[in-house]
């Protein structure tokens, strides 16, 4: 997902806050962040919910909001669908709460991946303090092993590259990053 004003994702999510149940909370804040960036950028079905899941996040964070219709999440290109797949399971693994909110999160993470920004970026956060943030509260034991401060992205394929026994690994897009160096420098 292209960076977006960071104005534009921010008044969508203040009205989407706006409606939330319970809008103090850090998750109400946190999903109001995620699906105001995919509003503003006019592309819901990027966040990788089916329309049931959708349905139930709204209905669960912003019940006095209308869900956006979504027939089916964005498509996976055919040679990605297994990366997705993958990253979503590995995420799933090392849940801390064992909540619905962290299937819908697994799910969302794993389709930001295929961006070609950061990963925090291609989600619509301010930062990726957000980003540790969200994996530090629903997603603690996996948090946890990146002791290193890796880029997140970055982390999530070479844990899934060491599972396969390889030593040297990184996301698919990081090639192409203007920012290669300082991401694949020491951490």
């Amino acid at each position: 997902m292209p960076s977006l004003p960071e104005g534009i994702v921010a008044g969508h999510a203040a009205r989407l806050l706006a409606r939330a149940a319970t809008p103090e909370r850090f998750d109400a804040r946190l999903f109001a962040r995620l699906l105001g960036a995919r509003i503003a950028a006019g592309n819901i079905e990027a966040l990788g919910l089916n329309s049931v899941a959708l349905a139930r996040l709204y209905g669960h964070w912003f019940p006095n909001a209308a869900a956006p219709r979504v027939t089916q999440p964005a498509p996976v290109p055919a040679h990605r669908l297994d990366e997705v797949d993958d990253v979503r399971v590995l995420l799933l693994e090392y849940r801390s709460r064992q909540t619905e909110e962290e299937i819908w999160l697994a799910d969302i993470l794993a389709h930001a991946c295929l961006g070609q920004n950061h990963l925090w970026e291609d989600l619509g956060l301010a930062d990726r303090a957000q980003l540790s943030e969200l994996l530090k509260r629903h997603f603690a034991p996996l948090a946890a092993k990146n002791t290193g401060g890796m880029r997140w992205k970055k982390f999530f394929y070479k844990q899934l590259c060491e599972r396969e026994g390889l030593n040297l690994c990184r996301a698919p897009s990081c090639a192409v990053c203007a920012e290669h160096p300082v991401c694949f420098g020491p951490e």
